[in-house]
């Protein structure tokens, strides 16, 4: 049998090979130990109240709360992302596990390219908490996409209540959206796109995961997350890798150039950076290698 999304490898089953093919993720029990999400989450709450200042790291809150007084603690932190210089969660990009799944998909050299830690709070009846539906691969100037990989991993029980990852299975197959910010009524996070002229009629799958389960899905597959309906924050921590052997394009004049500009606004604010800068530059900076060799991203 031919397979066209994963490589040759001794760890998936031809039937699970074969769902990723037809289906762009794949989702496996119990991968990540309880013990070590309880090290994530404390490392989480440090970083919350400023105990530990990590470079680069970028915070966000939610719009709904960033414009209420500001309580440093974990009630306002939405997610962080860039946590590639903290070296406990930068532990979980790390686990032999978990890269020995991704080795199917992106080949012996890995480079990790971006991480997340999300912290979905309580709807505050304003429904920012949710996610539009998008495809990653709107965020990365690199290619192929094939050699690139989520794992998105469970911090605790996820399921419709507190807002689970929604995919639309067999996306992956299709090309990149356009995606804008959509026009919801309470606002939406900065930075969360959506893809334009979205099908609401398409199946979708709900993943309901129990702590430590891990899915690894492709960055073409459409997907979004509800709105938290209880009064827990749901935590997963993720990780999007890609193959050393990638290579970087060119976004101006596609449909990727109005993320280029955002970053690089950010960038200039959050580092004064005055001199030329490129969404490449960004990403060099970012990436790191966590098997193998470094090749040419």
């Amino acid at each position: 049998m031919e397979f066209h999304y994963t490589l040759d490898n001794n760890l998936l089953t031809p039937e699970q090979r074969s769902f990723y093919d037809e289906n762009g993720y794949i989702l496996i029990k119990n991968l990540v130990s309880g013990e070590d999400i309880e090290r994530f989450r404390n490392e989480f709450a440090k970083i919350c109240k400023k105990e530990v200042q990590v470079p680069g790291l970028i915070i966000m809150r939610d719009v709904a709360i960033a414009k209420s007084e500001f309580i440093p603690d974990q009630k306002a932190v939405t997610k962080i992302q860039d946590f590639q210089e903290d070296e406990e969660l930068f532990r979980y990009c790390t686990l032999p596990q978990i890269l020995k799944y991704v080795e199917c998909f992106t080949g012996p050299n890995i480079m990790a390219m971006h991480t997340m830690l999300i912290n979905k709070p309580p709807d505050s009846g304003k429904k920012s908490s949710r996610h539009p539906m998008h495809q990653d691969l709107h965020y990365f100037p690199f290619r192929p996409a094939d050699l690139v990989v989520c794992a998105w991993t469970a911090m605790e029980m996820i399921d419709r209540s507190n807002g689970c990852l929604v995919v639309v299975p067999g996306t992956h197959k299709g090309s990149l959206k356009q995606h804008d910010y959509p026009d919801w009524e309470g606002g939406v996070n900065k930075m969360y796109h959506g893809v334009r002229d979205y099908n609401k009629n398409l199946p979708r799958v709900h993943l309901v995961m129990e702590k430590g389960d891990t899915v690894f899905f492709h960055p073409l597959l459409i997907h979004g997350s509800g709105m938290n309906r209880t009064q827990g924050f749901r935590k997963a921590i993720s990780c999007h890798y890609a193959s050393a052997d990638c290579h970087y394009i060119e976004v101006k004049g596609t449909s990727q150039e109005n993320i280029e500009r955002e970053v690089l606004e950010i960038a200039h604010r959050k580092y004064s950076v005055n001199m030329p800068i490129t969404l490449k530059d960004i990403w060099m900076i970012r990436g790191r290698l966590v098997k193998g060799q470094r090749t040419n991203l």
